[in-house]
């Protein structure tokens, strides 16, 4: 088997000018290397939705992104608070995001379900008050 390209990026929290640097740059690299469009703008929402996340609930965190021949890992790791009630969060509309967040746009409770939505596998593990790992796939299927 190929060694995949991995990627890493660091994502700051409360940096929302320079939020969605790490899905940027990811999408450039699948860009690149020939993905399809269509894989290209499903994992670049997805990571995007993560990242922003990160940004806004976590302080931060960090990126790992692996991308083999047929789909792309994405990993979003924060040191954050944990998700207290994981199905809750997955409602469309449910935020926790402080007044500051939604006052730029973003906090609108769709990030998890949008991530859901473009991914072909999402998981969440999440611990109150150690952080939360966000991990995407996304095959490149035509």
């Amino acid at each position: 088997m190929i060694e995949p390209v991995k990627l890493e990026y660091k994502i700051r929290g409360s940096d929302f000018i320079n939020a969605g640097e790490a899905s940027s740059g990811t999408k450039k690299a699948l860009n690149r290397l020939g993905v399809s469009p269509a894989a290209v703008k499903r994992a670049a929402i997805a990571m995007y939705e993560a990242e922003i996340n990160a940004v806004i609930h976590a302080d931060g965190g960090e990126a790992e992104v692996f991308i083999y021949s047929d789909h792309v890992i994405i990993r979003i790791i924060d040191q954050g608070p944990g998700i207290p009630d994981v199905s809750l969060a997955m409602q469309e509309g449910w935020s926790t995001a402080p007044d500051i967040a939604r006052e730029m746009g973003f906090g609108a409770g769709m990030g998890l379900p949008n991530i859901k939505k473009h991914s072909d596998d999402m998981s969440i593990e999440t611990e109150i008050g150690k952080g939360t790992t966000v991990t995407i796939t996304v095959r490149f299927q035509v």
